[in-house]
């Protein structure tokens, strides 16, 4: 791991890795109260006496290192543990802490992020330095672990949350359903929905390629969710065959009662809000349901290459647009290289920067490097290094110049030289 990402410098700490986070949350709806207790095991990347976490508006009231009582300060979002005896570069630790308190979201230069209570629920919109608001953690995207939660809530709330859902017990008016994610899962990824829910498998899903989708929803919009989320079986199927087998351990839809600006994946996992069950919200369920193959699976670690994540979620939207009868990707392509064009030529899609990396031109300029590159080699040739992407990253790591060697070696030169003229200049190159 390297030093402070640029984009998110107060976030994280390169001192350890995590292997893995256990977390036992409850939950009260009325009155938006937290309680936790996380046990964080690691492995010390250099000798430390002291452990940071990222911890953003709840109070932890104890810590422990390898069982013993330890020392702790708070401040600027920092949680530091004193270690009882010098962690030596190598070894591997267990840090538990209990906090507790009303978790919000934090503000930031991408707006408020994280914990966010509902009209009568809660979720997470974790991305992306969202993750300190429920849980101490280390909040930098190339520190992947596996997590497993115990969360209790009030009798007739349900929830969804990141991994494997196992079955719920009962245990004096509250509901606990504990989640297990065997795959490593960065922070801004591991998500909760908290609501007056019921889960049920989508019809037409969970035969062939296409995995057992769940939809959790209020009951008085689940007529609306299967209207809308129809299509998702045929989804899951033709990315199946474009970008190989589905990644994750679930496929969950998640649908609040409140309106949401926008969905957001988490692993394995996707929320929407009611005002997104209409048929013009098609686009943002495949592009939710593409980023479990890129950003959720193959997973980057600095935030400048996120149209590796951006990009080819969009592209995705073209896609499938393609594959269900509607306007072609080339037509979409046409139509948003126009628009585009017309927008400043300033961004660097190699490095937006922080203010930028969610920028629409990151999106749409990314889905057009990869239209291109199509354009280039051909639909056998692009459609087997997106295969071969999505298998040889899977659940790891990848970069921009993971993704320039893979270029080279699917393109040779010709398709190099494009793909660079297309992410590694501001201008826009014309559309092959």
């Amino acid at each position: 791991m390297s030093g402070p990402d640029p984009y998110a410098p107060q976030s994280g700490d390169g001192g350890y890795r995590v292997e893995a986070y256990d977390l036992a949350l409850s939950y009260r709806v009325r009155t938006n109260r937290l309680e936790g207790t996380a046990v964080i095991s690691a492995v010390a990347l250099a000798d430390l006496t002291t452990v940071v976490l990222d911890l953003v508006g709840l109070r932890a009231t104890r810590a422990r290192i390898g069982g013993a009582p330890a020392r702790f300060s708070a401040a600027a979002g920092k949680l530091r543990v004193a270690a009882p005896r010098p962690i030596p570069a190598g070894e591997t630790f267990e840090v538990e802490v209990a906090y507790a308190g009303a978790p919000a979201p934090r503000r930031s230069r991408w707006g408020a992020v994280g914990w966010e209570e509902l009209t009568d629920g809660a979720l997470v919109a974790g991305q992306p330095i969202g993750a300190p608001t429920w849980f101490p953690c280390n909040d930098r995207p190339d520190d992947r672990a596996r997590m497993t939660m115990r969360i209790t809530v009030d009798d007739g709330y349900a929830v969804a949350a990141t991994g494997v859902p196992g079955a719920a017990s009962r245990r004096g008016g509250r509901v606990t359903t504990t989640f297990t994610s065997s795959v490593p899962t960065a922070t801004y990824l591991a998500a909760v929905h908290v609501g007056p829910y019921r889960t049920r498998t989508l019809p037409g899903s969970g035969a062939g390629v296409v995995p057992a989708v769940t939809v959790t929803a209020p009951p008085a919009l689940a007529a609306a969710a299967d209207r809308a989320f129809a299509a998702v079986p045929e989804m899951l199927e033709v990315f199946d065959g474009l970008f190989g087998p589905y990644p994750q351990e679930t496929c969950s839809l998640v649908v609040t009662a409140d309106e949401l600006e926008i969905p957001l994946e988490a692993q394995g996992l996707a929320v929407f809000g009611m005002n997104h069950l209409v048929p013009a919200a098609q686009r943002l369920i495949a592009h939710e349901l593409a980023h479990q193959w890129f950003g959720n699976s193959v997973g980057i670690a600095h935030w400048s290459d996120i149209w590796l994540n951006e990009g080819f979620a969009c592209y995705a939207e073209w896609l499938w647009s393609e594959a269900s009868g509607g306007r072609s990707a080339d037509d979409c392509a046409h139509g948003h290289y126009t628009r585009l064009a017309a927008k400043p030529q300033d961004l660097l899609l190699t490095d937006p920067g922080p203010d930028d990396m969610f920028d629409d031109r990151v999106y749409k300029r990314g889905a057009l490097t990869l239209h291109a590159l199509r354009r280039v080699v051909g639909d056998a040739t692009f459609f087997d290094l997106l295969r071969r992407w999505t298998a040889e990253n899977r659940h790891s790591l990848a970069s921009t110049d993971d993704f320039r060697a893979a270029v080279l070696v699917a393109g040779g030169p010709e398709a190099a030289e494009l793909l660079s003229a297309w992410i590694d200049q501001p201008e826009l190159p014309a559309l092959p």
